[in-house]
């Protein structure tokens, strides 16, 4: 698990292989990443937008913006978290994300949240 602490928002990533839903023969490899987000400060925070950065292991990258994650945009307070779960697919069977979550606090100010890099990878594929 990758975990990252910024203005009092933790973000833990967790990764699997979707086998079903992959064609190694067709150079498409999915991957599910599980987000948890945690506020750890002391006032609540909305989760605005994010930015990913996906790279393939050729080095291909791809920006991924959006409004909220999932169609939502939670509202965390004090010691909550949220849970989602999302997808990738890539051209190759290893790669990284990384990237950032936009949130606005109680009183108004803007904050960035950051996503910790983490590894895709199909099994076996880094051994």
């Amino acid at each position: 698990m990758n975990t990252s602490n910024t203005h009092s928002i933790e973000v833990s990533v967790t990764t699997e292989y979707l086998p079903g839903h992959s064609d190694p023969d067709a150079s498409r490899y999915a991957f599910a990443y599980h987000v948890t987000i945690t506020n750890t400060g002391s006032a609540p925070a909305k989760l605005l937008s994010r930015h990913w950065i996906i790279t393939d292991g050729g080095g291909q990258v791809e920006e991924v913006r959006g409004d909220g994650v999932v169609g939502e945009q939670p509202v965390l307070t004090p010691g909550q978290e949220y849970r989602y779960t999302s997808g990738a697919v890539l051209e190759t069977p290893v790669g990284s994300m990384r990237g950032s979550y936009k949130f606005v606090a109680a009183d108004g100010a803007s904050f960035t949240g950051l996503i910790p890099v983490f590894t895709l990878a199909m099994p076996r594929a880094l051994n």
